[in-house]
């Protein structure tokens, strides 16, 4: 299949940014990623500069990847990250437009690479649960109903690619930080920093991030089709955690 590329070509966070228009030929079984692959061989032997684009494990699991695809975040096939996405979902002769996530929390480091290190600066807020040395528990040791367990998977298949950074209008990382949050508070492993975790993580977010205005357009371009419910479980633990707080501190009002 003959293609037309139209890519986002910007050589570092503080210059200008152009699209750049590139003529291919791909074969519908390969991956988007090969097909830039190809492009970029194409560049190299040209003597040009190849396009710089995120990427790791290429099997949906890393969360690495990630390019918004004629407007919309890992491209047309829902439930699929960019590395999963087969160009036989386009046709002969598309026009096919690519940019990086576009969000101000997710500066672009090059071409379309981003800098995605505010998510890390979320999960080391409260994203992880401690845990006492010594000898490893024993199996089932702590009775988990199946509910919360099927729950708390469901929360933590996100990849941490961004893709609900780049689709919400404006820019909020609700949806990540909320399936972060949520698989560790609905596990009894998780509830001793339960309070702690919601304030911290929630308030880390906002440092970075923009407001949820219950758009749901985070859970249309999630690939692992994590639902915007968690957000609610996230702001109903956020609230009562900042009513415990001020009951351990004698009334004072945190934060």
């Amino acid at each position: 299949m003959n293609l037309t590329l139209r890519v986002w070509r910007q050589p570092g966070p503080d210059a200008a940014g152009q699209f750049e228009t590139h003529s291919t030929k791909v074969s519908d079984d390969a991956s988007f990623l090969e097909m830039l692959d190809l492009v970029n061989e194409e560049l190299i032997e040209a003597n040009k500069e190849p396009i710089t684009f995120d990427h790791d494990c290429r099997e949906g699991i890393c969360g690495t990847c990630g390019v918004v695809i004629n407007g919309q975040a890992h491209g047309p096939q829902k439930s699929t990250a960019t590395c999963q996405l087969h160009m036989r979902q386009f046709n002969d002769g598309d026009t096919i437009t690519i940019e990086p996530w576009r969000a101000g929390g997710f500066p672009i480091i090059r071409d379309l690479m981003v800098n995605r290190a505010a998510f890390d600066r979320i999960v080391e807020a409260g994203g992880y649960v401690n845990v006492n040395t010594g000898a490893p528990p024993d199996a089932n040791e702590i009775p988990i109903p199946k509910d919360a367990a099927d729950s708390a998977m469901d929360a933590a298949a996100c990849i941490g690619c961004g893709a609900c950074v780049a689709a919400c209008p404006n820019s909020a990382a609700n949806l990540f930080t909320a399936a972060k949050m949520q698989h560790l508070n609905q596990l009894p492993q998780g509830q001793a920093e339960r309070w702690s975790r919601s304030i911290n993580m929630v308030n880390t977010m906002e440092e970075y991030f923009g407001s949820c205005t219950n758009h749901g357009e985070c859970q249309e371009a999630c690939p692992k089709e994590i639902s915007v419910d968690f957000i609610a479980m996230m702001n109903r633990d956020y609230m009562k955690a900042n009513l415990v707080n001020r009951r351990r501190l004698g009334e004072r009002k945190i934060g």
